[in-house]
């Protein structure tokens, strides 16, 4: 004979309520009798669970044997995470807002690293959604525009001086070609000062 809902529910850690939803939902199964055999609710209830999803004493007792097995592993295969990841994580959780904390050795818990993931993930809808919406646009192609549209004002600006010089030589009573030679020396000049300007797309 099993244990009744509200012992078993005492055994695991978790409400009343919690066990017949287990129940209901085909979690956990119960005996001929509507008793329930703990052993085998249990490992039901673990394989059918995302252990992120639980809470209680039977799911600290869990987090606290999967971590044991995880320093065990870490022991044995001595494989330490590469510092670039650990120090991404920790770029994360401080860009959204979180500090990492200091731990142990200066590695992130599980939790941490997961919650770098969530936040990654939310940056990545957030900007995927901008350029659906068209508030954001390629880098690469704002930066071929920008400079295209560098390199015709460039041109037109090179091509002024022919253009005018003979109009502003015939104001001012002065030759076409010495007005000419003075415009193409300042508008030079005025080009270089503008190839200087450092475009940043961020």
């Amino acid at each position: 004979m099993g244990l009744s809902r509200r012992a078993y529910a005492a055994h695991r850690g978790c409400s009343e309520s919690a066990v017949r939803k287990a129940i209901a939902t085909g979690r956990i199964a119960t005996e001929a009798d509507g008793t329930i055999d703990a052993a085998r609710a249990d490992a039901m209830w673990d394989a059918r669970t995302d252990p992120a999803q639980q809470r209680g004493a039977h799911a600290r007792a869990t987090a606290a044997e999967t971590a044991a097995t995880t320093a065990t592993a870490k022991a044995t295969l001595n494989k330490p995470v590469p510092r670039a990841a650990l120090d991404a994580v920790k770029d994360t959780l401080r860009e959204a807002g979180s500090e990492p904390g200091a731990t142990e050795g200066g590695e992130v818990s599980f939790v941490r690293a997961r919650m770098a993931n969530e936040v990654l993930k939310a940056q990545t809808a957030r900007v995927r959604l901008q350029k659906m919406k068209g508030e954001v646009v390629d880098r690469a192609r704002a930066t071929a525009m920008v400079f295209d549209l560098a390199r015709r004002e460039r041109v037109a600006w090179a091509n002024w001086p022919p253009r005018v010089a003979a109009l502003m030589a015939a104001e001012l009573g002065v030759e076409a070609h010495q007005m000419e030679t003075v415009l193409e020396r300042h508008v030079r000049v005025h080009l270089g000062e503008l190839a200087e300007v450092k475009v940043e797309l961020r």
